[in-house]
């Protein structure tokens, strides 16, 4: 099944398994058996550490189980891991074969603490840039603490049944003990959050015990890893909170337009970032969501930034690169069907779908792509736009004229998402101006209507304009001394990576000339002095 390149790759990988391994493999007489135990075989001749053992009893078929050879330490696999969960196959046969996951001591101190039976079953989609994320940290969970963590990756669409048993229409989708835990992109420190009811305590614990940073960082995409390359390089102690790196990043599947980068993937250019930005000794914190800032009550000296956990982080400079979140409806029945058939990606959703009619909401360049993106899975698509014409470039209208299975209904408002109680069933939209309400019979709604700025919490504080974006000048500077912005969060036009890059380190730099022309205060016991 693997191509000789593939082949080559997963045999250097191999040669890190320090113990051996089993895949203990659960078949049927069909068709995707076949196709696993062939993979299977495959892995298991690349390495002499790896043996395929073919007498698995898990209920679920094709299913296979990679196990650390007479011990506990497992994790399961229902389904095929090609796609993008084939980089979790490739962990999972390195963490089970004993090579250490990348994970701090006091985080894995903290999962190996859980005393508590944990049983996580994930629903995935091979096409999900999203779920590998998730499928990986509770794969690492399961190894660190075999004795009382487990877990189950499970491909959505071979296992179609229990999805529509579920009800389940978005992915990530997790479930803890048989009952649903959450849904989405989910980070170590998120999920950590949930499961260890001392978790936040802990967190922020450790955070106030952090000493203030020449500059510290709110945002881990772009722009906010772009000013903590530049800023750490200038020999300042530099700090990150975010709640994930790589912001927005995360969410999207392909990228054609980053100078030098002819095609990466969003998630793959986000772990680049924060290994770059980790490689020069930046303190980053993640899972943590800023909550109010606090000016400094003099030039030069500290602000604070105060977190939604309690914790509080403190810094000569502040540079605010939160980003964007993708905008809502804001219609009746539109959060009620959150994840339950409205959603926000047609890459990781998509298939989930397949065969089913789904509207598209927007017109720009966004929402003709996941239209056109969606006709080859679904049964029949309708985008539905706000304005009298679509927005996005005449190639993308063109190529969603000439589909069969579209069609596109301007000048209208969408005024209701309506359900079951369980799942999305229909969309009630209205003319623009007035007029008489129509609905439409489908099975889910993909929202591309553009982005908000993740401002709210320095409303009152900074300035900003009349869409919610923090006002800066040319070189990132807000209306607080010592304070600086950049990327999607400001009124800087055309939000771009490129950009959100450059605006990045422009703050950094005058975060950089704020600092040497402005005279420290006097360090104290409450505020150290800095080093660098």
């Amino acid at each position: 099944m693997l191509d000789p390149a593939l082949k080559d790759q997963l045999r250097t990988y191999l040669t890190n398994v320090r113990q051996p391994i089993e895949l203990v493999s659960s078949l049927d007489d069909s068709a995707k058996s076949m196709e696993m135990a062939e993979l299977l075989d495959e892995i298991a001749g690349l390495s002499e550490q790896v043996t395929h053992v073919r007498n698995g009893a898990d209920a679920r078929r094709p299913s296979f189980r990679i196990v650390r050879a007479g011990t506990d330490v497992h994790v399961t696999f229902a389904g095929i891991p090609l796609g993008h969960e084939f980089t979790s196959l490739v962990l999972a046969l390195l963490h089970v074969g004993g090579h250490p996951p990348k994970v701090d001591e006091d985080t894995a101190e903290q999962v190996k603490a859980l005393a508590k039976p944990l049983h996580f079953e994930t629903y995935m989609s091979l096409s999900c840039q999203n779920c590998p994320d998730v499928v990986q940290v509770l794969n690492i969970m399961s190894v660190l603490n075999p004795e009382h963590i487990s877990h189950t990756a499970i491909e959505g669409g071979l296992f179609q049944d229990e999805v529509a048993d579920k009800g389940i229409q978005a992915v990530p989708t997790v479930y803890l003990n048989g009952e649903l835990f959450d849904s989405g992109r989910m980070s170590l420190e998120q999920i950590l959050g949930k499961v260890d009811e001392h978790a936040d305590t802990k967190a922020a614990a450790k955070i106030d015990a952090m000493a203030p940073f020449g500059v510290l960082i709110i945002g881990g995409g772009p722009a906010g890893a772009s000013a903590a390359i530049y800023t750490a390089r200038k020999g300042i102690r530099t700090g990150i909170v975010a709640e994930r790196f790589g912001g927005q990043l995360n969410d999207t599947m392909a990228i054609e337009n980053y100078p030098s980068v002819s095609h990466t993937e969003g998630p793959r250019m986000a772990a680049d970032l924060e290994a770059h930005v980790r490689s020069y000794g930046v303190e980053v914190v993640l899972g943590q969501h800023a909550a109010k800032l606090v000016p400094a009550e003099q030039p030069g000296g500290y602000h604070r930034v105060e977190l939604a956990s309690g914790a509080t982080l403190q810094g000569r400079t502040v540079i605010i690169a939160t980003g964007a979140r993708w905008r809502t409806m804001g219609c009746t029945g539109e959060e009620d069907y959150r994840n339950k058939g409205v959603t926000f990606c047609p890459h990781c959703d998509g298939p989930l779908f397949k065969g089913k009619r789904v509207a598209v909401i927007g017109g720009g360049n966004s929402g003709i792509e996941a239209a056109i993106d969606l006709a080859g899975i679904v049964g029949h698509v309708t985008v539905v736009e706000f304005l009298d014409q679509l927005r996005a470039d005449d190639v993308l209208v063109d190529k969603l004229a000439s589909l069969p299975n579209t069609e596109v209904r301007l000048g209208r408002r969408t005024t209701a998402v309506v359900g079951d109680g369980a799942k999305v069933t229909g969309l009630t939209t209205e003319p623009r101006e007035g007029g008489d309400a129509e609905s439409i019979d489908l099975d889910g709604v993909f929202v591309q209507i553009g982005l908000l700025p993740n401002a709210e919490w320095v409303k009152g504080t900074l300035e900003v304009s009349d869409r919610g974006e923090i006002v800066v000048d040319e070189r990132c500077v807000t209306s607080v001394p010592g304070v600086f912005a950049a990327g999607d969060v400001t009124v800087i036009p055309f939000k771009q990576i490129t950009i959100a890059s450059g605006t990045g380190a422009t703050a950094a730099l005058s975060a950089f000339d704020y600092l040497i022309r402005t005279p420290a205060p006097e360090p104290t016991a409450e505020e150290p002095a800095l080093a660098g």
